[in-house]
């Protein structure tokens, strides 16, 4: 059993590093775009994508699965292919998260990559290019930022808390007095981030979010104290064939615990 989970560690590596190169190179090619007025599309749901988009997505897809062809794949960018089911591993993609932001000229967006297997992500990687920013995770191994260990934030006698304004005023009059409220961060993998180093206390997520979104950036928060519960309290399960998630908690210690109370009473 030892070398069975030695291999399994083995293999995650190989992934993150994997993970981690590509989603440099898809950076490089997306901050061509940035500032550039690439061409864009609406999306049905009035989303926006970009040629920056197309050109990262078909970047990454060439060069994981030309690494790993026995992959399956599941990439906001690209028509979901069932036969990615019967696949043990699953690479779970978002070639520009915040795609808002980044036509907007903000910083604060990346490209999200993540393996997934059983509904639990083994690698993840936020490549941030504009903020000059890689954040890395493996199961049990931490969570790191340019190579620097992270960790979320101790508590405090002020925090501070992004997410739909809705559910920030559905916490106990006493959190109230304590929270100072995050402007939008239209990335929601960056948010997460944000948790995982310390930059937020905790962020309320809206329903809809997409495997892609999160998948990555859940794992980063895991391995940096941190936790992303649904409002039955448990984590997102990805990969599967239910891609997108009801509302979401995200954070640590006695706020995260009030978060999460307020997510259970939530239809979604």
């Amino acid at each position: 059993m030892p070398a069975v989970e030695d291999t399994a560690l083995t293999d995650a590596e190989q992934d993150l590093t994997l993970l981690r190169e590509a989603a440099r190179e898809a950076g490089a090619i997306a901050m061509r775009y940035f500032g550039r007025n690439p061409e864009v599309w609406i999306k049905e749901g009035a989303s926006p994508v970009s040629e920056a988009d197309y050109a990262a997505d078909a970047f990454l897809r060439n060069t994981l699965l030309a690494a790993r062809p026995h992959y399956g794949w599941l990439s906001e960018e690209t028509a979901d292919d069932p036969a990615r089911l019967s696949a043990r591993r699953t690479f779970v993609v978002d070639p520009i998260d915040g795609t808002r932001g980044f036509l907007q000229g903000l910083d604060t967006w990346c490209v999200s990559v993540a393996v997934v297997e059983g509904g639990k992500p083994l690698a993840g990687v936020l490549e941030c290019p504009a903020r000059k920013e890689t954040y890395t995770a493996l199961p049990g191994k931490g969570a790191f930022l340019n190579g620097r260990s992270i960790r979320v934030r101790s508590a405090r006698p002020r925090m501070e808390i992004a997410g739909p304004k809705a559910m920030i005023d559905r916490l106990p009059a006493d959190w109230q007095a304590q929270l100072i409220r995050a402007p939008h961060i239209p990335s929601l993998a960056y948010r997460l981030a944000m948790v995982a180093s310390g930059v937020l206390d905790g962020t309320f997520v809206k329903p809809d979010a997409h495997d892609w979104d999160i998948a990555a950036a859940d794992l980063i928060l895991r391995e940096a104290g941190g936790e992303l519960v649904t409002r039955d309290g448990l984590g997102p399960a990805y990969g599967g064939a239910v891609i997108r998630h009801g509302v979401l908690a995200a954070g640590s210690g006695d706020l995260f615990a009030a978060m999460a109370a307020v997510i259970a009473d939530i239809d979604s």
